[in-house]
């Protein structure tokens, strides 16, 4: 096959082939990663060799030498390992028949072997497209509540409690990971930038840092929520402050050496491209091990906790018919899936190679709207938040009564005594009405 024809069809995929998403490698990265590997096998082989074909890059497949007579199969290009299931990839081959004249044509061709696989659709990027549209609109949404919910948090005094603050570094950890979602598919899958396979420039790798150390805070500190709140229910003296500084320890700490340690064995063992793509298996679990220790200790704590709840709620203490009994546990459990990131344990411990599609809509689409459910459920929807928002409404409201209603008032009849006496009877009568209904408010309040 000539070069011309090989370049010719090497463009075609490209244009048909999906765009790239978090979990997928860009296409021309992929090739491009191909012929390195290729050309690193060229460069150790002798140039003596008694094959009479030699060493073949097609700009998709590499091919090894041999003699004439030898047939050369190989598994489809590593391009189109992405895009089809880890059974088809291994069974659909492609070869070449080492001649008098050379390498024969490629039979069957990659398109008729390779591009067509039962079940794929005519437009396979419309589905990665959709699905970073799903992630952009998720930690949009998100990034936008969880900054709201912060605001309300900082600017109220009576919510700075040790279990708020908890919940606020968890927000910010959500920030933190929305934010780096943004940056990194901002540097590294810019339309107008998709050479960046092997760049090898420090601020492309400084971002897939950032990107990780984000990522890992934000599963680190939905450890934290649930071991507060365990140990809330276990423990009957429990020192918060004291512990509150070990929870930021490990919240903001742990993912620092963490990372750290992936960047420094990346440097030395696999210090290749933009460090985006994970070949290096054992280097990766440095990241990959803490996330899955965190999912699944936080599932082992929400199973205690919902043993420890249920032992309360059939308590004879506790009033309500059995029903009633169902409906709070339904309700606490639906309240901590998302503060647990229990969702994660649904693809935590399977091989990545394994539905990845349905993978990515779980943890990229629905995941991204995970911050939003947890500034609603913890901030917007909390009765104690409500309350304090509520009060604060009512004093400036009658502030801003008094403050214009003495504006228009006449100076004389501002400062006469018995205006003032009427002004004070009201403004002692409207404070005790809005003390006793802000009691009122603050008593069903969860």
């Amino acid at each position: 096959m000539s070069a011309g024809k090989i370049n010719f069809l090497t463009f075609t995929l490209l244009l048909l082939m999906p765009s790239a998403s978090r979990q997928q490698v860009p296409s021309d990265c992929v090739i491009k990663r191909e012929q390195e590997k290729c050309m690193e096998m060229m460069a150790l082989e002798d140039s003596d060799s008694e094959f009479d074909c030699l060493w073949f890059w097609d700009n998709l497949t590499c091919w090894q030498p041999a003699k004439i007579g030898d047939m050369i199969q190989v598994n489809c290009p590593e391009l189109f390992s992405q895009y089809m299931s880890e059974e088809d990839y291994t069974l659909r081959k492609v070869s070449r028949n080492c001649t008098e004249f050379g390498w024969s044509e490629i039979f069957p061709h990659y398109i008729d072997a390779c591009m067509y696989v039962e079940g794929n659709s005519s437009h396979p990027d419309m589905y990665y497209v959709s699905v970073k549209a799903l992630y952009t609109v998720g930690y949009s949404t998100s990034l936008v509540s969880l900054t709201t919910a912060m605001v309300i948090l900082c600017r109220f005094r009576k919510l700075h409690c040790t279990r708020n603050f908890i919940h606020m570094n968890l927000f910010v950890s959500f920030i933190l990971r929305a934010i780096s979602v943004f940056i990194k598919d901002s540097v590294l899958y810019a339309e107008e930038d998709s050479d960046h396979c092997f760049i090898h420039i420090l601020e492309c790798r400084a971002v897939m840092i950032f990107f990780h150390y984000c990522v890992l805070s934000n599963y680190f500190w939905l450890f934290i929520e649930g071991l507060y709140l365990f140990t809330l229910l276990v423990e009957t003296f429990f020192p918060e402050r004291r512990y509150f500084y070990w929870y930021i320890v490990i919240g903001w700490g742990t993912p620092t050496v963490c990372v750290t340690i992936w960047a420094v064995l990346r440097l030395q063992y696999d210090d290749i491209g933009c460090w985006d793509m994970n070949d290096n298996a054992a280097i990766w679990w440095v990241i990959k091990g803490p996330v899955l220790a965190s999912i699944m200790i936080n599932f082992v704590l929400f199973i205690g906790i919902i043993v420890i709840l249920v032992q309360k709620l059939q308590s004879p203490d506790i009033g309500g018919n059995e029903s009633s009994i169902y409906l709070r546990l339904a309700r606490s459990t639906l309240l901590l899936i998302p503060l647990f990131g229990i969702h994660y344990t649904v693809f935590a411990f399977s091989p990545e190679n394994v539905s990845k599609r349905e993978r990515l809509v779980f943890e990229l689409g629905l995941g991204s709207f995970q911050g939003f459910v947890v500034a609603v459920l913890y901030c917007f929807l909390n009765g104690e938040v409500q309350s304090e928002i509520k009060r604060k409404w009512r004093s400036w409201t009658v502030n801003r009564y008094f403050a214009v209603d003495l504006k228009h008032r006449h100076p004389s009849l501002a400062s006469s005594g018995v205006n003032g006496g009427t002004q004070l009877s009201i403004l002692s009568k409207s404070s005790s009405q809005i003390r006793m209904s802000s009691l009122q408010a603050e008593t069903p309040a969860t």
